[in-house]
């Protein structure tokens, strides 16, 4: 497998490069030379195959022979060992349920897919793997349980604070061993800026063997097709054949996985961009004119993103041609209130608790069935959280219902730590170069 530059598309690196040094020195983001188009036979036979055998097929096909057979179907069947259903609402509305791994969020797939492919190609008595990752909610989270206990790996998660919500930050906090939290006095975009200077920084690179845990990493975003190619597969067993996937968007990792599931072949009539007032895309698609924000916080916080990283991946995947862009992708953004109105909605009308980004989700789908009468294609919202995570923003009624699960319930009985920092990449530096 070879990758490119998103600034440079003459530049070539191999799979396990992109890996370990996640964003190119121009900034730029990888992207594969060659998106392989599977054949029809496997799709229209979709139905027939399990999440692993989907998965071996899509990420062998991506990888060409990066990574030996039998040795990516071990790391398949270790990485994806729990259920991405999805689940009926009503006849044509479904929601796909991405919270059953580990962390309770849709990042299981991105982060263990990764630790084990870094795990991989990670050699006895090399250099120590410093990996970090900027975190507005669940991806923290994931990357902690991903990573926890990998040999010769040592992890750290910035994340803003004040910003996530009491569970959320207690998944970051409570691992020790090789895991290790940074609360900024800033913003997710705070955050996840110091860690591209960090990546940009010659000299720091240079003494740290630096790569990125977030969506900005290829190997974080080849997994999240995984769960479109299934959803599909589940709806086909139930005679469905086309489809709309609304998707909660804050980052675009989620969202230009589907893309490039779409890009494969997965026969996908409408993808939905759906966000929060953090509405950069929104604004991009009705206006032509990308303009970042500072980001605002909101109760969907995993969607508090004003600058998202993976924009120019979903715009080198359509050439740049935002006409054609716009056949495929449409975007909806709603406020805290709206939100609170969907989270009510879908309870009193499906007896379903959503969290605050599924619910941001389901309002988006309404919204474009309502702009599209006829359109007869099934309608799926993605559930990227556990309502758990949440418990703030549920009635009494509601939160009552909620079933806490048992690795939740097991943290709050941990010690929690994490390093204060404000937002000069200086101290972050001077961190990362002393702390350790």
């Amino acid at each position: 497998m070879k990758l490119y530059s998103t600034n440079n598309h003459d530049l070539n690196v191999d799979f396990p490069t992109a890996v370990f040094n996640s964003m190119p020195l121009d900034k730029g983001l990888y992207m594969p030379v060659n998106i392989p188009v599977l054949d029809q036979e496997f799709i229209q036979q979709i139905d027939q195959y399990t999440l692993p055998q989907i998965a071996f097929k899509v990420v062998s096909s991506l990888l060409e022979d990066a990574v030996p057979a039998k040795d990516l179907q071990k790391i398949i069947e270790d990485a994806f060992n729990f259920d991405a259903p999805v689940v009926a609402l009503d006849a044509e509305t479904y929601v796909l349920e991405l919270f059953h791994g580990p962390s309770l969020a849709f990042k299981d797939f991105g982060a263990r897919f990764m630790s084990r492919i870094m795990a991989y190609f990670l050699k006895d008595g090399e250099q120590l793997l410093d990996v970090l990752v900027a975190t507005s909610g669940d991806t923290g989270g994931a990357v902690a349980l991903g990573f926890l206990g990998v040999p010769n790996t040592r992890v750290t998660i910035l994340y803003p604070k004040g910003k996530v919500s009491e569970i959320q930050e207690l998944q970051l906090c409570t691992n020790g061993n090789n895991i290790h939290a940074v609360e900024v006095d800033g913003t997710f975009d705070d955050c996840q800026h110091l860690v591209k200077q960090a990546f940009a920084d010659e000299e720091l690179n240079r003494k740290l063997r630096l790569t990125s845990a977030n969506s900005i990493n290829i190997s974080r975003l080849i997994p999240q097709t995984l769960y479109y190619f299934n959803a599909y597969a589940q709806l086909r067993k139930a005679g469905k054949k086309e489809v709309i996937f609304s998707v909660p968007s804050g980052n675009f990792g989620n969202i230009a996985a589907g893309l490039l599931a779409y890009k494969m072949g997965l026969p996908v009539k409408q993808f939905i961009a759906a966000t929060n007032v953090n509405d950069t895309v929104p604004r991009y698609l009705k206006t032509g004119v990308y303009e970042t924000r500072p980001s605002v916080q909101t109760y969907a916080n995993a969607m508090d993103v004003g600058a998202p990283s993976n924009w120019v991946r979903i715009m080198d995947l359509f050439n740049q041609d935002k006409a054609a862009l716009q056949q495929v992708l449409k975007s909806y953004s709603y406020t805290d209130e709206e939100t609170m109105k969907g989270i009510h909605s879908i309870y009193h009308q499906f007896g379903y608790i959503a969290c605050p980004h599924t619910a941001i989700a389901w309002l988006a789908l309404q919204d474009y069935k309502n702009e599209n009468p006829q359109e007869d294609a099934t309608g799926v919202f993605l559930s990227t959280a556990h309502a758990c995570k949440f418990p703030d923003v549920f009635s009494e009624e509601m939160a009552g219902k909620i079933q806490i699960p048992a690795q939740v319930q097991a943290l709050t009985v941990k010690s929690k730590h994490a390093e204060k920092m404000d937002t000069a990449y200086e101290s972050f530096k001077s961190y990362l170069t002393t702390f350790y």
